[in-house]
């Protein structure tokens, strides 16, 4: 391919990887020194315990590798919001976010080459997957089942974590009030031009990904995208107010049309089915209040130009009526002017 006439940033995720991280970087600097000529390699540490932070350290002096630029956090995040800390601070036209463990960064040719071509999101799967327990095969199957019903996409085949982001998705994921939440689907649903590749390379990641390890992500995934759940709790409330004023009124029935009634039956039972009716009624009023003030609070931008053209011939340029100002003539010699 032909070499990216822009200037590219790749943004490596890491945590714990002082073993091998010098030889993924320069592994990457080469493939990616053949790909552009103006680069720059961000390395988000996610609190690392080990010695990857003075390896990189020893990595950014003056006999290390170029175009390096280091950020490394006080306290483990999530890979979403580790990867928007690399693209917060990328400069480039183009940015891969990469996780060197799970990704191969030998395809990095050939999302730029559809980059060139004019994908502005171009996403890639890896088919093989690293080690992952049972409950956490589980669990993962019936999030993505869920999210895909509440939001229309399957995070993990649609929008995976290998991603590469123009310029444009990036400044449009920052225009909302909470972008490392938003970083993760809104490049699959905001509308942009993107690709989807597949490719097939072994993980180098050796630890399985347990399930307690992403039941807290999963979850403020399905909140904060998505205003389902609250829906199900406010749809659960009008029901329960429903049915406890239709329980009321057979509890009514009851007592007028039936003689033989156990004392005291109907006064417990309308005490108690007109409570629950109000405490449904209530759970209902907050439920809606909390969705109303959620959708203000992570309410994004009105719009967003994806794409902007031009015609060739604008009449109205044809219209203006403009003229030349007149050359002044030259002073003649000795003349003040």
């Amino acid at each position: 391919m032909d070499i990216y006439p822009g200037f590219l940033s790749v943004v490596f995720l890491i945590r714990n990887q002082s073993h091998s991280l010098e030889a993924t970087l320069v592994h990457a600097a080469s493939v990616i020194a053949a790909l552009a000529s103006d680069f720059e390699l961000i390395i988000v540490d996610n609190a690392s315990q080990d010695d990857s932070v003075a390896v990189l350290k020893r990595l950014t002096a003056e006999d290390g590798l170029a175009n390096l630029q280091v950020y490394a956090l006080t306290q483990e995040v999530d890979a979403d919001t580790a990867s928007w800390v690399g693209l917060e601070n990328a400069l480039g036209d183009v940015v891969v976010v990469i996780d060197p463990l799970n990704d191969d960064v030998a395809f990095i040719p050939q999302m730029i080459e559809r980059a060139m071509a004019g994908a502005d999101v171009v996403f890639a799967n890896n088919a093989q997957k690293p080690p992952q327990s049972l409950a956490y095969r589980c669990a993962f199957a019936v999030f993505h089942w869920l999210y895909q019903r509440f939001n229309g996409i399957h995070l993990a085949s649609e929008a995976p974590q290998y991603r590469l982001l123009g310029k444009r998705v990036i400044n449009f994921i920052l225009q909302h009030p909470h972008p490392a939440m938003s970083y993760r689907h809104l490049p699959a649903t905001g509308g942009f031009a993107r690709a989807s590749l597949c490719y097939s390379a072994a993980p180098k990641a050796t630890r399985p990904k347990h399930l307690r390890d992403s039941i807290d992500r999963g979850v403020r995934l399905l909140v904060s995208t998505t205003r389902a759940p609250m829906r199900l709790v406010t749809a659960l409330s009008l029901f329960g107010a429903v049915s406890n004023l239709l329980y009321c009124v057979y509890v009514v029935a009851i007592a007028l049309f039936k003689t033989e009634v156990a004392p005291g039956w109907v006064s417990v039972s309308l005490l108690q089915s007109s409570m629950f009716f109000l405490i449904s009624l209530v759970l209902l009023v907050l439920g809606e209040y909390i969705l109303n003030m959620a959708s203000l609070s992570n309410e994004g931008p009105l719009y967003h130009v994806g794409q902007e053209f031009t015609s060739a011939r604008m009449t109205r340029r044809e219209k203006l009526n403009i003229a030349e100002a007149p050359t002044p003539p030259a002073p003649l010699h000795g003349q003040v002017r």
